[in-house]
């Protein structure tokens, strides 16, 4: 399952390569070039029945896709990591070419993933309320083409300009959070977009995703917790991690948030970790 466009137009090529190279282990093979935004999950959810295993040519997009259309972790994926952010795959340290794909293919070791439903979509990476989203929301206004990281840098620099925090309310599995909230990350990643860091004290699959807890939302605030980001001192400062199944974020004003990098509208927000989970091959 592959976005040709990918990797600056080198996903058609890579998932070629992919393909002739499974037809090279004995694996009879059938690559689908992604049309559209819901092309990937629309043609996995129709043919999931029909597959041993999915592999995913593109970005953090197509991948979340495939994990959508496949609904449970009874079919592994197997990821050539082509997009702008690639988070996942800098967590688990996959390979970025066809040849290393293969060998993951070959070798068939795997990990359980978790997953959340929020308002209705599916998040495997993060799901945000507050600044970043706010970012993500202006990435999509200004958006021409295919997205860089250059896009979010121009974004952010927008946002700056007319930020104003505003008070959230939050109940973690039905327990309100007392005190000031003005910022959330729900998580079940270390690198945040590529850049940031944050606890590695995050477990794949244990039913819960992190939850980041932003007390001030501030620029001076957030721009401390960047700072702490960059040099993977998170949790700290302004910033409080926790851990939950089930997530709550209501508030006066309209909130933008985000879902794994896509904008997903304003509160209120809904997130809840699925029972069941997806399956990912690893080195």
């Amino acid at each position: 399952m592959a976005n040709p466009i990918a990797g600056r137009g080198w996903g058609d090529r890579a998932a070629n390569e992919l393909h002739a190279g499974l037809k090279g282990l004995g694996i009879e093979s059938e690559l689908h070039l992604t049309r559209h935004r819901g092309d990937a999950l629309d043609t996995t959810r129709a043919r999931r029945d029909e597959f041993d295993l999915v592999a995913s040519v593109g970005g953090d997009g197509t991948l979340r896709e495939v994990f959508e259309g496949l609904g449970d972790d009874s079919v592994p994926v197997a990821v050539l990591p082509l997009g702008t952010a690639n988070v996942l795959s800098i967590d688990l340290k996959l390979p970025r070419q066809a040849a290393g794909t293969l060998e993951l293919v070959r070798r068939a070791r795997s990990t359980a993933l978790d997953v959340a439903t929020v308002n209705g979509r599916l998040s495997f990476l993060v799901t945000g309320v507050g600044f970043d989203a706010a970012a993500v929301a202006e990435v999509e206004r200004r958006r021409k083409g295919p997205i860089t990281k250059w896009s979010y840098v121009a974004a952010v620099a927008a946002v700056l300009r007319s930020w104003k925090p505003v008070p959230l309310e939050v109940e973690l599995d039905g327990q309100r959070v007392e005190g000031p909230v003005e910022g959330l990350f729900a998580s079940n990643i270390v690198h945040y977009g590529g850049v940031l860091r944050l606890s590695d004290t995050r477990v794949l699959d244990d039913g819960l995703f992190d939850i980041y807890l932003f007390r001030d939302g501030r620029l001076p605030a957030l721009a401390g917790v960047g700072l702490r980001g960059l040099f993977g001192k998170l949790p700290g400062g302004s910033c409080e991690l926790r851990r939950a199944r089930r997530v709550r974020v209501t508030s006066a004003l309209a909130v933008p948030y985000h879902v794994d990098g896509d904008f997903g509208g304003s509160t209120p927000v809904e997130l809840e970790v699925s029972p069941t989970r997806r399956r990912i091959l690893v080195p």
